[in-house]
C-alpha cells in the first residue's frame, strides 16, 4: 500500500496557521474603522471610500518592508516591534505628499508559522496603526518550507491613504532661500542595519545583549529603537500652505532623499553639526572609520524627517512644533543648483 501524503507531511500545518490566524483577527478588529465593510478572512478586504468634505481626494500607495532589522528580531526573539516599524514607515512615506492613512494590508511568510511569533509581529502592526487611525483590513500569512530558515519569516506592507488635491505636498513650490527643519530620529529607524549590524556584530564582536556604555543600552536594544511616525507632530501643518516640501530620511540618508523632492535648479545645504548627533552614529563610524559621505548616505544621521518651507513660513512651522512639545532643527537651506545634497560647515 503507498503511504499516504498530507500536507503536513510537507512541511505545512493548516491547524496552525488557522490557530495564528484567529489571532491576527482579534488583533486587527482593534484597529477598524466604521469605514472597514469585511472581516479579516475574506478574499478582498473591503472600505468605504468616505472622504468627507474632500473636493477632489487623490489616493497616495506604498508598500515596504524593514529589510535586515528582522534579523535583529530573530537574534532576539522580541517581535512585536518591526511590525510597528512597518506601518510607521509606510505612514511617513505617503505623509510627505500631505496624505493621511486610510487602510493597511502586510505581508507575512515563515517556513513555519508560529502562532506566538506572527501574533507578536501583527501586534506590532496593531499598534501602529491605532495611532495613525488606520485600519488594518488584511493580508497574507503564507507558510513556505524551505524556503525559509527555522526561526526567519519576511514581513511586508502596503498602505493607502488620501489627500485632496489642493493640498498636495509635491516640492514644486521649493525655491532658493527656502529653509530646512528636520524632525529628529529615535535611532537608525528602518535602514542601514546591513552595515550597523557588521559593525557592531562582527568587527567590535559583541553579542546582542551586550551593554554599550556609549550608547546607555545593549545593542540589540539600540537596533530594535523604533520607527517614528512624524503624522502626529505634522498634523494641522498638512493642509495648509506653510509646508512646501517633505523628505522622509530612509534608504540612501539625507544625500538621497531630500533631492527627491527638490525641483529642477534647486539643491540643499545641510549645515553639519546643526543638530545633536546620536550616539548610535558617532559609535558606528569610529567602528568601520566610514567615511562622512558614506555615513550621510547610508543613515539617518538623527533627522528622520525633513521640511522645507520659505523663510516667513518657517516661523509658523517652528511655533506650531513648538506647541506640541516636538523637537526640531534648523539644519540648513535652499541654494541654487541640481537636486542635489552638500553637507557644509556653520557659517
Amino acid at each position: 500500500m503507498k503511504r499516504q501524503f498530507s500536507y503536513r507531511d510537507a512541511g505545512v500545518d493548516i491547524d496552525s496557521a488557522n490557530q495564528a490566524k484567529e489571532r491576527i483577527k482579534q488583533l486587527a478588529r482593534s484597529t477598524f474603522t466604521r469605514n472597514v465593510m469585511t472581516e479579516i478572512g475574506s478574499f478582498g478586504g473591503m472600505f468605504r471610500a468616505d472622504f468627507g468634505s474632500m473636493s477632489e481626494p487623490v489616493l497616495v500607495s506604498s508598500a515596504d518592508g524593514v529589510g535586515t532589522k528582522l534579523r535583529v528580531a530573530f537574534m532576539t526573539g522580541i517581535h512585536n516591534t518591526v511590525g510597528y516599524d512597518l506601518v510607521c514607515h509606510c505612514v511617513n512615506d505617503i505623509l510627505v505628499q500631505g496624505a493621511r492613512p486610510l487602510f493597511f494590508m502586510d505581508y507575512i511568510a515563515a517556513g513555519k508559522l508560529v502562532p506566538d511569533t506572527i501574533a507578536s509581529v501583527i501586534e506590532g502592526l496593531a499598534r501602529g496603526c491605532q495611532e495613525a487611525d488606520c485600519a488594518l483590513i488584511g493580508g497574507e500569512t503564507a507558510e513556505m518550507p524551505g524556503f525559509y530558515s527555522d526561526g526567519e519569516y519576511d514581513v511586508a506592507g502596503f498602505i493607502v491613504g488620501v489627500v485632496d488635491r489642493e493640498n498636495i505636498i509635491d516640492g514644486s513650490r521649493i525655491e532658493p532661500c527656502d529653509l530646512l527643519i528636520g524632525l529628529p530620529s529615535v535611532g537608525l529607524h528602518t535602514n542601514g542595519y546591513s552595515l550597523a549590524r557588521k559593525l557592531l556584530f562582527e568587527v567590535a564582536a559583541y553579542l546582542p545583549d551586550t551593554r554599550i556604555d556609549q550608547l546607555g543600552c545593549s545593542a540589540a536594544e539600540e537596533l530594535l529603537k523604533p520607527h517614528r511616525s512624524y503624522l502626529a507632530a505634522l498634523e494641522g501643518l498638512l493642509d495648509s500652505d506653510a509646508i512646501k516640501g517633505l523628505a522622509h530620511i530612509t534608504g540612501g540618508g539625507l544625500l538621497e532623499n531630500v533631492p527627491r523632492i527638490l525641483p529642477e535648479g534647486t539643491a540643499a545645504e545641510i549645515r553639519r553639526g546643526s543638530w545633536p548627533m546620536l550616539r548610535v552614529f558617532e559609535l558606528l563610524g569610529d567602528l568601520g572609520a566610514v567615511p562622512e559621505q558614506e555615513m550621510y548616505r547610508t543613515f539617518n544621521m538623527g533627522i528622520g524627517m525633513v521640511i522645507v518651507a520659505s523663510p516667513d513660513e518657517a516661523r509658523r512651522v517652528r511655533e506650531h512644533l513648538d506647541a506640541r512639545a516636538e523637537l526640531h532643527y534648523d539644519i540648513g537651506r535652499i541654494v541654487e543648483g541640481q537636486k542635489s545634497v552638500s553637507i557644509v560647515d556653520a557659517s
